[in-house]
């Protein structure tokens, strides 16, 4: 089992919590509508890809195999620029970010599709 793997996975859970929160009590009354949805939209997908790459972590002990890495590297990148760039549109960055959004997508489903074919292998 990849301990690292899950340590990861689990601190970007806790930030996700983190910027919950900090969206729901700090941001809610700062932010319009549309850069709230943008805030909640990147904390949502962060959790997804920090609960990804805990699977990915526990998912090792079956063996270690190199999809199982590249599952979690793969999620957890996709989910820190995914997220990032929303985060950071959500709160005034500028609007070029959202062409590298998409990247980070493509990683999560990258890296989803990479631990669905780690666990088919065993």
């Amino acid at each position: 089992m990849n301990g690292r793997w899950i340590s990861t996975g689990a601190l970007l859970a806790a930030l996700a919590v983190t910027a919950g929160a900090f969206g729901a009590h700090a941001l809610a009354a700062r932010l319009t509508p549309e850069a709230l949805a943008l805030w909640e939209t990147g904390v949502r997908y962060l959790m997804y890809g920090a609960l990804g790459v805990i699977c990915a972590g526990l998912g090792s002990a079956r063996g270690p195999e190199r999809l199982w890495t590249l599952s979690a590297a793969c999620l957890a990148t996709g989910s820190i620029v995914f997220s990032g760039t929303l985060g950071a549109m959500a709160l005034g960055g500028p609007r070029w970010l959202g062409a590298v959004t998409p990247l980070g997508g493509a990683l999560l489903i990258a890296g989803f599709v990479a631990l669905a074919a780690a666990a088919l292998r065993r």
